[in-house]
């Protein structure tokens, strides 16, 4: 690890240095650090700031950013209504890394992908114009959806596939004070020919809270595939939210993990599943429409099936069908 500056802020304005980096529970940060993927020279500590409160009223409910991923799982509010959340927080990480990670940072978690880590390997990502080594490398956890020429990373976290899913917004203080909302949809940027810039977060920007919406009433899940049962990322997952009126699906929100560089959604997934009566052929149409465009790379093309089984089991989960 490289030597850096170290300095904590007492107030917003202090977070918001030129060029510094901002450090809040260090989980995924200190990592990079170690690697020699990210080599700050400044890092401002934000732990002291008032952001740890969850505010819930009649028209949803208000994270802060520092608030950690053990509280916000735990809490009852959580729990009762926005359950698809707490679930994804307690398949995310070891309790350790629960107590230590926060909301904010959690968004900003950087892809796991080998090349990225190996300093030695080509990534546009940590190096543009260098090349991606995994397109025709190892690349078994990386993206089918969503990636381009330049970068098939994914998104990591399991907490954003929740906020998706739950049509989250970030709240973002610029370094004039001015506040800003961005949907996860606009916050988050796919490679394209720039894979290195991955969110719409500038120079002086913080994330301050989240904002969730009241949700729909329905049943929520969250279903995450991976490797081994205890702490590890996911092949794919799904966080789901829907509910039936009349035996029809009246509403449907479901978001992806495990499949692109962020967190993934179909609106024309979701108009498919409103107003249809749920059965195997409806949730077969889905899983079309999802993967339509799913482009494996080798090392991945099993994701491409196991999307659709997953997908099918958590709409049978959510509607109660059982074939």
């Amino acid at each position: 690890m490289r030597s850096f500056e170290y300095i904590r802020a007492s107030k917003p304005e202090d977070a918001v240095r030129s060029g510094a980096t901002i450090i809040a529970g260090g989980t995924n940060l200190l990592d990079l650090m170690k690697l020699e993927v990210m080599t700050p020279e400044t890092l401002v500590d934000v732990t002291r700031l008032d952001m740890k409160s969850i505010d819930a009223d009649d028209d949803g409910v208000r994270i802060g950013a520092l608030v950690t991923n053990s509280d916000l799982a735990a809490d009852p509010h959580i729990r009762r209504d926005y359950a698809v959340l707490s679930r994804a927080l307690l398949a995310g990480a070891s309790g350790q890394l629960r107590n230590k990670a926060t909301t904010g940072g959690n968004l900003l978690q950087r892809t796991r992908c080998t090349y990225f880590t190996d300093t030695s390997q080509p990534c546009n990502k940590r190096d543009p114009g260098s090349g991606c080594a995994a397109i025709g490398g190892k690349n078994r956890i990386l993206a089918i959806l969503g990636a381009s020429e330049k970068c098939i990373a994914t998104h990591p976290s399991d907490m954003a596939v929740a906020m998706r899913a739950l049509d989250a917004r970030v709240e973002i203080r610029g370094h004039d004070g001015e506040i800003r909302l961005a949907t996860l949809d606009d916050f988050y940027l796919l490679p394209g020919g720039n894979p290195e810039k991955e969110t719409i977060l500038g120079e002086g920007d913080l994330i301050t809270s989240i904002h969730i919406p009241k949700p729909e009433p329905g049943k929520h899940i969250y279903r995450k595939v991976r490797d081994r049962s205890s702490y590890a990322f996911a092949l794919v997952s799904v966080g789901g939210v829907l509910g039936i009126e009349g035996g029809k699906i009246a509403h449907a929100s479901l978001a992806f993990g495990g499949l692109a560089p962020r967190p993934w959604r179909n609106a024309e997934l979701e108009h498919a599943l409103v107003g249809q009566t749920p059965d195997a052929a409806l949730f077969d149409r889905a899983a079309d429409i999802l993967l339509a465009d799913a482009k494996g790379q080798g090392d991945n093309d099993f994701k491409i099936p196991l999307a659709r089984r997953t997908l099918k089991a958590a709409l049978r989960e959510l509607t109660g069908v059982s074939q």
